[in-house]
């Protein structure tokens, strides 16, 4: 598999701080493939759907995860760029991750992530924190292999044994 990362970010696109969830996501991504490009971007919707745009359609990665900007700060608009990209929704990874994420935080429920495909990318929105990144993909990571396989137009295991 081949993923790409987007760090949504005011701050750390202004090399004011560090981003420490896209690295994050790439160590836990590294035993499933490789990750083709890490880009960081401000909290601009334009600049967010161009890079997403980029990684599907010219990069034409896998999976593209963002990570940041899904909250309810003004300046959160990673989930509304995030489907105004879209092809075909794809809700139930974020609303699994939801409902997993209730179950240690009650905080969970301020998210508004948002999970797509496009092409046959699937874009899926993480928080910005590396705590709540680390139990996200810990939840959707033993899935991904299966979803990028169905979306790649291989269904040969579609209903089986995982």
């Amino acid at each position: 598999m081949t993923f790409a990362i987007v760090c949504v970010s005011d701050r750390c696109s202004k090399g004011m701080c560090e981003d420490k969830s896209g690295p994050l996501i790439k160590e836990m991504l590294t035993p499933f493939g490789k990750t083709a490009e890490y880009i960081i971007v401000p909290d601009e919707e334009q600049e967010i759907k161009k890079a997403l745009v980029y990684l599907c359609d010219d990069v034409k990665v896998n999976v593209v995860f963002t990570t940041g900007g899904t909250g309810f700060s003004p300046r959160d608009v990673t989930p509304e760029a995030t489907k105004a990209v879209m092809h075909r929704d794809a809700p139930g990874i974020a609303q699994a991750v939801l409902v997993k994420s209730l179950e240690i935080t009650p905080k969970a429920m301020l998210s508004r992530a948002a999970s797509v495909i496009r092409n046959n990318t699937l874009i899926i929105n993480l928080p910005g924190s590396p705590k709540a990144v680390r139990e996200a993909l810990g939840f959707i990571l033993p899935v991904l292999p299966h979803a990028v396989e169905v979306l790649s137009g291989n269904t040969l295991n579609c209903g089986g044994s995982y």
